[in-house]
């Protein structure tokens, strides 16, 4: 027997969630199909149990650091399994949100089973055949497991892993610095192991390096060792755990942390039989998100997506293409941001990228936090703010590496979204003392010139001698 709805979705992650829940509300028959836990990899592997963790350590180096308030600094106990419990409670927390009964009470039919094509527009789970008007596909990503020699053989974590370890790492080992690796490396130090992070080429690769710099410096200073540009050869185990030889040397740890990027998850969805390309890199999609079938969608990591903002805007363009007909293209600048200490935020073009756009004809402007009173006042001054713009002022990016930068830096996506120029942002009027200041001071950098410009000098001038 074959039931029939208007639209069916394969993944319960942000994106597939918001794709149901916003269908259903406008009266849709939806059915949801997810094999394994309600909420995806943000809630319960990735986003909020990486912040959670990172909120705990934050805690235990504020301990640490408290020595130039005047407050007696401390080495602080840690209960990592107490830490991992409160991991635990911030998932739980959140949880009912995304679960299927919330979804059930929105009238979505919910069938937790993997879900596959049998043709164009039919669907088999749990041995039950289903039709859709409309299929979306949003089963997002996995951890990219590289093809390193004795990798099989080793006990490893991933970040599908490491948040039911009870047990702190005496040394853990972490290969690949990007944002997960270099999150889970401050982290886990601040709460007391050794950490070793090896990378094959540039740590942060995808973020400005003067602004990755900063972060990279205050891991270095926290006692993590990030090697750069060192591939790793071959990976064993050892009687306490485990080995790498990388860059001439051998390491040994007690555990080790694989972050060398993502995987999108295709296999098992039978897209073959339904029409529907993909490449290694994801499900193969238009500017209106639409497969080579048009009956069917993708959004988020499995169509090449890297965010879970990212997926929640891509469904907004679904549902104005499958509820409204209207031809609604994905295209707006999705900012990212790296929650180590200091954040990383990064809205639009990197000074690097806007360079190859427009070569010279950029203004690069820039106001660190030790010129930032707040800053100065909690006596955290690391990092700047760098805005990028043509000549004539238009923004092409921001860059924030600073404690709070994720939220520094939304003003700048809205400018960005808006097309605003920077005398704008200039312009503004913002509460003293704040850290948002220095984005304004950065932006008031714009106009340095003009002071010693001569013909505004000139101008200056005829205007004082002719006012009475």
């Amino acid at each position: 027997m074959t039931r029939h709805f208007d639209i069916a979705v394969i993944g319960a992650g942000s994106g597939g969630l918001s794709v149901a829940a916003a269908a259903a509300q406008f009266g849709q028959r939806v059915v949801l199909f997810e094999k394994g836990e309600m909420g995806g990899d943000c809630l319960n592997y990735g986003c909020v149990p990486s912040k959670a963790l990172l909120a705990a350590a934050k805690q235990a180096q504020a301990m640490r650091s408290a020595g130039p308030f005047g407050i007696a600094a401390a080495e602080p106990v840690v209960d990592f399994a107490a830490v991992m419990a409160h991991v635990r409670r911030a998932i739980a927390t959140i949880a009912p949100h995304d679960s299927q009964q919330r979804f059930e009470g929105l009238g979505v039919t919910v069938i937790r089973a993997a879900a596959r094509f049998i043709d164009a527009s039919t669907l088999e789970a749990a041995g039950a055949r289903y039709t859709a008007r409309r299929i979306v596909i949003a089963t997002g990503s996995r951890p990219a497991v590289p093809p390193i020699e004795g990798l099989a053989d080793v006990p490893f974590l991933t970040n599908e892993t490491v948040f039911a370890n009870t047990v702190l790492p005496e040394h853990l080992l972490i290969i690949g610095a990007g944002p997960i690796g270099l999150e889970m490396a401050q982290a886990h130090r601040r709460l007391g192991a050794r950490v070793t992070v090896i990378e094959a080429g540039t740590p942060l690769a995808q973020d400005d390096p003067e602004l990755a710099t900063v972060v990279l410096g205050q891991l270095q200073a926290e006692g993590v060792e990030v090697m750069s540009a060192t591939a790793v050869k071959r990976v064993s185990r050892t009687d306490g755990g485990v080995a790498i030889e990388a860059g001439g040397r051998t390491i040994t740890g007690s555990h080790l942390l694989i972050a060398a990027g993502r995987k999108p998850n295709v296999e098992g969805l039978g897209l073959d039989a339904a029409g529907i390309a993909f490449t290694a890199k994801g499900i193969t999609v238009d500017t209106r998100l639409r497969t080579s079938n048009r009956k069917v969608l993708a959004v988020g990591d499995v169509a090449g997506g890297r965010f879970t903002h990212e997926a929640g805007y891509q469904a907004g363009i679904v549902l104005r293409n499958i509820l409204f007909a209207l031809p609604a293209r994905a295209g707006a600048m999705i900012p990212h941001v790296t929650y180590t200490d200091p954040e990383l935020a990064q809205a639009g073009l990197t000074e690097r990228e806007a360079r190859a756009a427009h070569g010279d004809a950029i203004k690069v402007l820039r106001w660190p936090f030790r010129d930032n009173d707040r800053a100065q006042a909690e006596g955290h001054t690391e990092g700047l703010v760098k805005i990028i713009t043509t000549r004539r002022g238009r923004i092409l990016g921001a860059g924030i590496v600073g404690p709070g930068a994720g939220e520094l830096i939304q003003p700048w996506i809205l400018a960005l979204e808006r097309g605003l120029k920077v005398g704008a942002m200039a312009g503004s009027v913002l509460p003293y003392p704040t850290r948002g200041e220095a984005g304004r001071r950065a932006a008031v950098g714009y106009f340095s010139g003009f002071a010693s410009n001569p013909l505004v000098r000139r101008v200056i001038g005829l205007v004082s001698r002719l006012r009475p």
